[in-house]
């Protein structure tokens, strides 16, 4: 019998490389919500995408019966804009926090695997170096600093989650993805600051003929993950959710593409060079260094550096990465440019 998935907020990031990557390589069926339909368009006849264009939030009698239909829950509806997460805190808190509770307590409810995204951010500003999911402690800045809010509003599910878990039984796994990167990330049709995350924001720019802003000089380091190894990982997450996947927490990250974010706008430069089309623009490009208040807002704090350990991953799902930096962006880059 076949694996029956439910994912809300099939059409962002994560869910539309799922939906390619499930129905190529399994069996499985998916049954996916969504405002639009535009990063899935090429897989809306396939018999085993069946997809609704609802509101996850208000469509809630039709979001109940599937998670009683299916047999793996991915909420995946949330905000992982850091301009948001300063310029309208509560919105944040609202569809990252609030609407995740209704679904956790349908899951804990209905007896099924919730598969949940938590962040890479919520281990904020420890100093460990790398992360570690069973001992590094959970930092964050003080309350004026609302760019917390995200981090703050995923670690409050992962441990309701857990507390779940632990007291009622919830069939679980937590998942924390590290800078994941690829084709359909963002859109890269406005190179407004801000608009988009790192990488778009910089192909956008140079497009536009626009600087390349590094906030507070761009020394943070980040671990950069291809779409790709994050989806293998979640696909054995989901075939060992019964077993060495119940009820934990991963990692997910390459810890072998750990770059700063000047470097990151230096590659792309280098990159979009290699594009006839592109070549001039991006040897006019220009990289700048910007303040974060004038960037995010008052309210935006930074973490220097996120490296995660992936043991936990590697020994209880046979997991590692495999893209290189290069063949990462070479992949993006084909997407958005060839």
């Amino acid at each position: 019998m076949s694996t029956k998935l439910l994912v809300l907020g099939v059409n962002g990031f994560i869910g539309s490389s799922m939906v390619e990557k499930i129905l190529a390589e399994t069996d499985w069926e998916i049954y996916g919500m969504d405002l639009s339909d535009h990063k899935i368009q090429a897989f809306l006849d396939h018999p085993r995408l069946h997809f609704v264009k609802d509101n996850v939030l208000e469509n809630t009698k039709w979001v109940e019966e599937h998670i009683q239909k299916c047999d793996v829950i991915f909420p995946l509806v949330a905000v992982a804009n850091p301009a948001l997460y300063v310029s309208d805190p509560l919105f944040v808190y609202k569809l990252d926090f609030e609407s995740n509770m209704d679904i956790i307590k349908l899951c804990v409810k209905h007896k099924k695997h919730l598969i949940f995204p938590s962040t890479s951010e919520v281990y904020g500003m420890s100093e460990d170096v790398p992360f570690n999911e069973e001992t590094s402690a959970l930092v964050t800045g003080p309350i004026n600093k609302p760019r917390w809010i995200y981090s703050c509003s995923k670690q409050l599910l992962d441990r309701v989650i857990h507390a779940y878990g632990m007291q009622e039984g919830l069939s679980y796994t937590l998942f924390r993805p590290f800078n994941w990167i690829g084709p359909k990330q963002d859109e890269i049709k406005s190179s407004k600051a801000g608009s988009a995350r790192v990488l778009a924001q910089f192909i956008s720019n140079i497009l536009d003929g626009k600087d390349l802003q590094l906030v507070d000089g761009g020394l943070q380091r980040r671990c950069f993950t291809y779409i790709d190894d994050g989806i293998d990982a979640l696909i054995e997450i989901i075939k060992k959710r019964d077993t060495s996947a119940y009820q934990r927490i991963f990692n997910l990250g390459n810890p072998d593409n750990e770059h700063s974010i000047k470097e990151l706008a230096e590659m792309t430069i280098d990159a979009l060079k290699r594009y006839p089309s592109l070549k001039k623009k991006a040897e006019n490009a220009k990289i700048i260094v910007t303040n974060s208040d004038q960037y995010y807002g008052e309210g935006y704090q930074d973490v220097q550096r996120r490296v995660p350990s992936i043991e936990n991953a590697k020994q209880a799902l046979s997991w590692a990465p495999k893209y290189s930096m290069k063949e990462a962006l070479k992949k993006t880059f084909d997407y958005h440019l060839v």
